[in-house]
């Protein structure tokens, strides 16, 4: 419960680089920073264990007779980033876009959904 009421004062810092397909997206904070890697449209491990404990893991086992049912994929939806976290948790996932001046992050589990606004630094 404390470390709930902690997060809630937490005002992060959204770093995001782009070079080609090749992205780099940083949240950072003073209790924690979570950086993901990944190139636009190809599947790719995403750990999460920083955040819930979790991996979300490229569907190579499936092809290799192991179980891997748990996969992430960033792709672009019209002017949208969006990204897609298949495993143990339905309709999981986070888009971005921007309007204006401001960064927008909405993130989605079952049928939850919260968004943030990210302010650009000047």
């Amino acid at each position: 419960m404390a470390l709930r009421k902690i997060a809630l004062l937490l005002k992060p810092d959204k770093e995001i680089d782009h070079q080609g397909n090749h992205m780099t997206v940083k949240t950072l904070s003073t209790f924690r920073n979570y950086v993901v890697e990944f190139e636009v449209g190809v599947e790719f491990e995403e750990d999460l264990s920083v955040v819930d404990g979790r991996k979300c893991q490229v569907p190579f086992l499936k092809f290799v007779g192991g179980d891997a049912d748990e996969q992430t994929i960033v792709t672009w939806e019209e002017e949208q980033l969006v990204c897609v976290q298949k495993g143990e948790v339905p309709n999981r996932g986070w888009k971005h876009w921007l309007e204006g001046e401001n960064l927008y992050l909405e993130l989605t589990a079952r049928d939850a959904v919260c968004e943030q606004v990210f302010r650009k630094v000047k």
